[in-house]
């Protein structure tokens, strides 16, 4: 059943694919927050499974010491999921999961016009991923702050979604690594599927919402180096000042 619903993964998990869709997207983002040019909402999340055991067992220990798969996904504006990797162990830096992803590929090729991702500071910035600033100074930069967190939070509030909808991608997947990963699929389907059904999200309890804290929790706080580089600031900036300048005055 798993295999079956993983191999529907291209009919419910997928990018904007033409320019009317990229746009279409692109608008309900920026309806959403005011930021120009946005297709998705990019992060990574951990499940937890048992130890696969092995000699590469220890990859999968993560930063809080448990076994886990660090699972990338770009949501969009509706946290429906447009694109997830569900390959890399626990040990793996969000910013690797990316830069050796097929939407990086895609991103660097321009095969979304201008389209571009939103992340957190974990993530090096690019002129297709647009990231936080340490810190905001002007007007300018609060706005771009301001738009560039609440655009993101998509992507946090589909993975408390999707969580609460199949605790056991929190509580853990007791079973060989080798059929986690289309669990995972599987899951983010249905998680899609429900979307678009307008199905509720259903209740949690105390104990799945700690552990789904607990996973969200993997990854905050990591900051990736690059992000102080002078050219990958210099490339935010001209950004702040060309979609958020003019706001300033308005």
């Amino acid at each position: 059943m798993n295999i079956a619903l993983a191999r529907l993964r291209p009919l419910f998990i997928k990018m904007p694919c033409n320019a009317n869709e990229i746009s279409d997207v692109q608008n309900k983002f920026y309806l959403k927050a005011k930021f120009s040019r946005c297709i998705g909402a990019i992060d990574c999340t951990h499940i937890k499974i048992s130890s696969p055991g092995g000699g590469n067992a220890e990859n999968y220990r993560n930063r809080k010491n448990f076994f886990s798969i660090n699972v990338q996904t770009v949501s969009d504006d509706k946290l429906m999921i447009q694109d997830i990797v569900v390959r890399w162990p626990g040990s793996s830096h969000d910013s690797t999961v990316f830069f050796n992803s097929s939407i990086c590929r895609c991103l660097e090729a321009g095969e979304f016009g201008n389209g571009l991702i939103v992340g957190d500071g974990g993530y090096a910035v690019k002129n297709y991923l647009i990231t936080p600033l340490l810190n905001s100074v002007t007007r300018a930069e609060h706005l771009f702050q301001e738009s560039q967190i609440r655009t993101r939070n998509v992507v946090e509030r589909s993975y408390g979604v999707w969580k609460r909808m199949f605790p056991v991608l929190s509580l853990g997947i007791r079973l060989h690594i080798s059929k986690v990963k289309a669990i995972i699929i599987a899951t983010a389907v249905l998680h899609n599927i429900a979307i678009l059904q307008k199905e509720d999200t259903p209740p949690t309890t105390q104990e799945i919402q700690k552990q789904i804290n607990l996973m969200n929790s993997v990854n905050i706080n990591i900051i990736n180096e690059n992000v102080n580089n002078h050219t990958n600031d210099r490339t935010r900036s001209t950004m702040i000042l060309r979609h958020f300048g003019g706001m300033c005055s308005v």
